[in-house]
């Protein structure tokens, strides 16, 4: 599932190719039909995302939220448009460039209030200028369920998925099984400014990458990382490797139906 940098990418990207001109809508699929017509012709006012939530903002006509999920996937080009491949759930013609969406868990034209029922349902975003870190230390700081299972749960911190939560926990030498409540919030601030940084990385370079200059391959000899998610990382997807600091072989487990990656030496329980 992508992760929150990704859909803030896919609101900058959109708001700047079809923001403040109108644009035709069209749902080639006709899952999307009906709200597609009342949105085809209009302006789009604005993209944002919120954690793994997108939105494109019509004003009075509303508002469509898009939750990638597990699949989604947007394809974009340049003009000229050519004929839908596959099944496009929603299809978006600009001046200069068209974009194509498929198989997302969520599609749907909603008006202002529901939007914000759903941003209210959602801890605090690191890439937003809004978000209030204190709300999801509020939250961590009394559960005693592990850090590696708050740091996914979207109401708690938004945006942040398997990989971020790896690395992070791993970045700051937390064992992935450590309560909530055994959190210092200095502890946390810390954490939480790592996040900032990474997640805003990785909206600039489209990957994650999460290992220090010190550790990259060009300085130690050691092979670049090879994996279909791009970028340098210390421990997601690497497990019975050695970790790059300390050499101890990456553990993992299955934690809430997601995998989970951590070094048993550097993240000590």
């Amino acid at each position: 599932m992508p992760e929150g940098h990704t859909l803030h990418r896919l609101a900058r990207l959109h708001k700047r190719r079809y923001g403040g001109a109108p644009v035709e809508v069209s749902s080639p699929q006709g899952r999307f039909a009906d709200e597609a017509s009342i949105l085809d012709g209009q302006v789009l006012k604005s993209a944002e995302a919120y954690g793994k939530h997108l939105f494109h903002d019509y004003g009075p006509q509303g508002i469509v939220h898009i939750h990638l999920g597990l699949y989604g996937t947007f394809t974009e080009a340049e003009q000229p448009v050519t004929d839908p491949v596959g099944q496009v759930r929603l299809r978006i013609v600009g001046r200069t460039h068209w974009t194509d969406l498929r198989g997302p868990t969520r599609c749907e034209l909603l008006t202002r209030g529901e939007i914000d029922a759903i941003k209210a349902r959602l801890g605090p975003d690191p890439l937003r200028r809004d978000a209030k870190p204190g709300l999801a230390f509020a939250r961590i700081s009394r559960s005693r369920t592990s850090l590696a299972a708050l740091l996914m749960d979207q109401s708690v911190l938004a945006g942040v998925g398997n990989v971020y939560r790896a690395e992070v926990l791993f970045r700051h030498g937390i064992a992935p099984m450590v309560p909530g409540t055994a959190l210092d919030e200095a502890v946390w601030k810390d954490i939480w400014a790592d996040l900032v940084a990474l997640m805003r990385d990785g909206v600039k370079k489209g990957r994650i990458d999460t290992v220090a200059p010190e550790h990259l391959p060009e300085v130690t000899g050691r092979a670049p990382r090879q994996d279909r998610h791009g970028g340098e990382v210390y421990v997601y997807r690497r497990a019975g490797q050695p970790c790059l600091v300390c050499g101890t072989p990456v553990a993992h487990k299955e934690l809430a139906g997601r995998n989970l990656y951590w070094c048993p030496a550097c993240q000590p329980a």
